[in-house]
């Protein structure tokens, strides 16, 4: 496991503890809850390692 995978993986645990939901970008629902993460969003800039809605 690389070390951004592992990263990854801690992050997302604590965005779970916090109530947020995640998604990946191809399965975006932003209405699926209150709080939702989307990994590797994609923006003008390049893509940005999560996007908070």
């Amino acid at each position: 496991m690389t070390p951004e995978e592992q990263a990854r993986e801690v992050i997302d645990k604590k965005l779970v503890q916090s109530g947020w939901t995640i998604q990946d970008k191809n399965r975006l629902n932003l209405t699926a809850s209150l709080g939702v993460a989307v990994r590797e969003f994609p923006t003008s800039t390049g893509p940005v390692d999560y996007a908070f809605f």
